[in-house]
């Protein structure tokens, strides 16, 4: 659905997005993976025709130009920077911008009332928005993004500063679009949601993508091996242990974990506990970007 060819955008002396091509299929979660200042949320405004590129090409659905309505008009785009109106309330919200969308009468009112119980604000909907938390304020801001029941729907950090009860509700309903068959970009720095949420990750950094698979392929190749960690009953004398121990426990890397502990356990090394961690997608991501301190 949508095609990206060697995407550039500066802004001065900075490259912002640095010649990135990825593509996404219809019917798909993909997730874009970076840290504050990767290029996500430049990428997001390019794809829906806010920011000119300076290079490369976007497709969606074959059409090359982002900017023209019918193309504008089968996109959802929730802003990381919260596009609603605090002085409206939920419900005035959501029937205005199904009117820029060309919604009225019955359809706007179904439309409405669907957006209202996405985003969980029945019981709030003539509440003005000025009322709202931080966590309904970002559910609203996704509600305006499908109103008008857009194939193509792009959340740009949709979880930042929200509590666990709202990020709990937003994963479902992303989950319940993708089931719907909506195509779907996610832009997170969250390791724990793109790893549940997306089909494919492209991690993003200084404005290049420095991978792009799915979650397990992305593990297989930049993982590292899994580390065991156990406390040891005793002491095993004339025995040569993997790893080193310190103070009664033994940590060690393996490609293969529970065969190894096996193989301990059946040399007679007795464990009072065992602790085994598997590489996933924030070790992907701590490989691929370093863990040098980002602000």
């Amino acid at each position: 659905m949508i095609t990206v060819s060697s995407l550039t955008k500066k802004f001065g002396a900075i490259t912002a997005v640095d010649g990135i091509s990825f593509t996404v299929a219809p019917g798909s979660l993909f997730g874009l993976l970076g840290p504050n200042g990767a290029g996500k949320s430049t990428t997001i405004n390019m794809i829906v025709g806010a920011l000119p590129a300076d290079g490369g090409t976007i497709a969606i659905d074959g059409a090359q130009d982002p900017t023209q309505p019918s193309v504008r008009a089968r996109i959802g785009n929730a802003p990381q920077a919260l596009a609603i109106y605090e002085d409206l309330t939920g419900e005035e919200n959501l029937a205005f911008f199904g009117r820029l969308y060309g919604l009225r009468g019955p359809r706007l009112k179904e439309r409405v009332r669907f957006c209202l119980e996405f985003a969980g604000l029945v019981e709030r909907q003539t509440d003005r928005v000025g009322t709202y938390s931080g966590g309904m304020k970002r559910r609203l801001n996704m509600a305006c993004a499908i109103v008008h029941d857009p194939p193509l729907i792009l959340f740009d950090e949709p979880t930042v500063g929200v509590d666990p009860q709202s990020r709990y509700l937003i994963f479902e309903q992303i989950e319940k679009l993708r089931r719907e068959g909506r195509t779907i970009v996610y832009t997170t720095h969250y390791m724990e949601e793109a790893q549940r949420l997306c089909d494919t990750v492209a991690i993003i950094d200084h404005g290049k993508i420095l991978d792009l698979d799915s979650v397990p392929g992305l593990i297989a190749r930049h993982g590292g091996k899994a580390v065991i960690t156990a406390e040891l009953e005793r002491l095993p004398e004339g025995k040569q242990l993997p790893g080193v121990v310190v103070e009664g426990q033994l940590r060690f890397e393996s490609d293969r974990p529970l065969e190894d502990v096996a193989r301990l356990h059946a040399d007679g090394i007795a464990f009072h506990t065992l602790k085994v961690d598997n590489p996933d997608l924030e070790s992907v991501f701590l490989n691929l970007t370093g863990r040098r301190l980002r602000d």
